[in-house]
């Protein structure tokens, strides 16, 4: 690498948080019932037809489990939640709410205008409010199974 393009090169920003919101047990269970079901249906028709059926089924049920499972990652640089994405300078300061508090921020305190990466498997909430003035939305609310470890990571150093 010349020196200019060292020069050139964007730094590298790594996570300092990051976290997968995965459907917990009794969700994996629902997908093994349902895709049981398929065997119920097409089973008088043929055995191999309902065990077809319940591979099937299941491997449908579980790849778009996984392809939709949200990813909030925290780095130096930025904010990524979900699909959302975000520059750190536009992150004001995180919030973490359990039990009531955060039944209260997912309903009746809850502003419209915010973005939300909810899972219903997971109680625990975080709200990040946002500080850019060309951005309507007045915070994001998201599910986090370690919201200490994730206001840590926003309310920490950010980069300049």
């Amino acid at each position: 690498m010349s020196s200019d393009q060292a020069l050139n090169a964007s730094p590298v920003s790594t996570a300092t948080y990051t976290e997968k919101l995965w459907p917990n047990l009794w969700v994996w269970v629902i997908v093994v019932g349902l895709s049981a079901a398929g065997i119920l249906i097409f089973i008088p028709i043929s055995t191999f037809a309902g065990i077809m059926a319940f591979i099937v089924l299941l491997v449908v049920q579980v790849a778009v489990l996984i392809a939709w499972t949200p990813t909030i990652k925290v780095t130096d640089t930025s904010l990524q939640v979900g699909r959302a994405h975000i520059e750190r300078e536009f992150v004001g300061k995180a919030y973490a709410y359990h039990g009531d508090d955060a039944t209260d921020q997912r309903g009746t305190k809850l502003n419209g205008l915010a973005y939300l990466c909810i899972r219903g498997w997971i109680k625990p909430v975080v709200k990040i409010v946002i500080t850019d003035p060309n951005d309507s939305t007045p915070y994001w609310l998201t599910s986090s199974r370690n919201p200490e470890h994730l206001v840590a990571a926003l309310n920490g150093p950010k980069a300049k």
